[in-house]
């Protein structure tokens, strides 16, 4: 179906055009047309599914841009998944003038964002711990609230933010819209549903995967810790993928595997909520531009994560809920590529395969690991690397001075320079692997804005 199809704001959907946005997603078909309509609705749906434009788009079309107060919330788990959604909307919003999106999360410096809500907002995400904040401190008035989004509702409650969803809501007229996302739908959602939403619409997009789109291999390991780690790097040379999204149970084990990884020479990095936000940005960063391989992570600092090609998931650990599973697997193979599933169960782990095997409604036939003479094999580096520059947009450095600086006279080429995100205070640029020193002394002895700034490759 055609967004066309829609009774949206004719801007819009000029815009959706010229972001390349043509047919709708099952999600997004299934559910704009009761979000349009301003019913409340609970959605389904897996990672890559199209949800975060279905409600972008619904705020957007019922919103009042010449009302300069807060009208719209949406409530993320964590900051990389909110600024994820706030960027997707500013760009669902390009052709509406003068509206202004707020992002307000953990993690960054209170004070600033105190000053940006003095200056006003129409729609601001953030995470529940710092929204609570913001509403208990005065901070942020919710009384002119019309619509409420709960993203990944699920990961939420996992998380132990119930009590802050419940103050955040107890501040905001009844009367609203309510709409909940979520990829599984455990026995917590029904019961914060019935509480905080009224004769909600039921979207459900089904979960499984097109065989042909994902490829899936599970292996049976022993119940030991050192035999699953050599099964990891055996699989990890044998498929040799330029990028890698290996998944553990708890922050843990991902720190540790994470290690054991670089210990052997990977290109490896973990990400948990036990990382200072810097940390967590950078690993991200790195990732997604490709100077790293291999990013070991949690169910639930993986949300957020947004790259666009994911060659291979390996499920270190199987997930304590299958739906996870589907979940997990579903950030390879999108958009028409395909991708590879890997997934290592001990004999204590059988049962959990019979219930995947009966919700992907197949049979599982556990395959042999690659020989061990692939541990001769040589890794493939990352194709990228990245230099950090300390300098942001406090300091008016913009990815354009950033691009021009590297390809000025005795410069690289464009072609070589990758991703450029810039934050309050630095930013990070990726160029290819091997014009990394030029480019490093390239912006170390030039200028930006007029001045030098420090930089560094960063490594390991």
């Amino acid at each position: 179906m055609k967004f066309s199809t829609l009774k949206l704001d004719h801007s819009l959907l000029k815009n959706l055009e010229t972001v390349g946005y043509e047919s709708m997603t099952p999600i997004q078909a299934q559910s704009l047309p009761p979000i349009l309509a301003g019913q409340d609705i609970i959605a389904q749906g897996k990672t890559g599914s199209g949800k975060t434009a279905a409600f972008g788009l619904g705020l957007l079309h019922r919103l009042n841009v010449r009302w300069y107060r807060v009208q719209a919330l949406v409530l993320c788990p964590t900051r990389e998944l909110a600024d994820q959604v706030s960027k997707e909307i500013r760009k669902l919003a390009r052709s509406i003038h003068n509206i202004k999106v707020l992002t307000l999360c953990g993690g960054m410096p209170f004070g600033p964002q105190l000053a940006s809500l003095e200056h006003g907002a129409h729609i601001v995400v953030g995470t529940p711990g710092r929204i609570e904040e913001h509403v208990r401190k005065g901070a942020l008035d919710l009384s002119n609230l019309k619509m409420l989004v709960l993203d990944e509702a699920d990961r939420m409650l996992e998380m132990g933010f119930q009590e802050a969803l419940d103050a955040i809501i107890d501040q905001m007229p009844a009367q609203r819209q309510t709409m909940l996302f979520s990829a599984t739908f455990p026995a917590q959602i029904k019961q914060i549903a019935e509480r905080i939403m009224t004769e909600p619409a039921m979207v459900q997009v089904e979960s499984t995967h097109d065989n042909n789109s994902i490829q899936q291999h599970f292996y049976q390991v022993a119940d030991d810790e050192t035999q699953r780690r050599l099964a990891l790097r055996l699989l990890l040379l044998h498929f040799s993928p330029p990028t890698t999204v290996v998944f553990c149970n708890t922050k843990r084990e991902t720190q540790e595997v994470a290690d054991e990884l670089s210990s052997h020479g990977f290109s490896a990095l973990a990400i948990h909520g036990d990382l200072e936000q810097r940390d967590r940005d950078q690993a991200l960063i790195r990732f997604s531009n490709k100077s790293v391989s291999i990013l070991v992570a949690t169910d639930v600092a993986a949300r957020g994560l947004d790259v666009d090609e994911l060659d291979l998931v390996i499920n270190y650990q199987l997930a304590r809920e299958t739906e996870v599973h589907l979940h997990r697997i579903g950030r390879t193979g999108r958009a028409g590529s395909t991708g590879i599933a890997c997934s290592l169960f001990c004999n204590k782990e059988t049962f959990k395969i019979g219930l995947l095997a009966k919700l992907m409604q197949q049979e599982i036939e556990p395959e042999v690991l690659p020989s061990e003479s692939v541990l001769l094999t040589k890794m493939i580096e990352p194709e990228m690397a990245t230099i950090q520059i300390d300098g942001g947009k406090r300091q008016k450095v913009r990815p354009g001075d950033i691009l021009g600086a590297l390809t000025g006279v005795d410069g690289i080429t464009g072609t070589q320079v990758g991703k450029i995100n810039v934050f309050a205070n630095w930013a990070y640029v990726a160029v290819r692997r091997e014009v990394a020193n030029i480019a490093l002394k390239k912006i170390a002895n030039g200028k930006l804005k007029g001045r030098t700034f420090r930089v560094r490759r960063i490594r390991g």
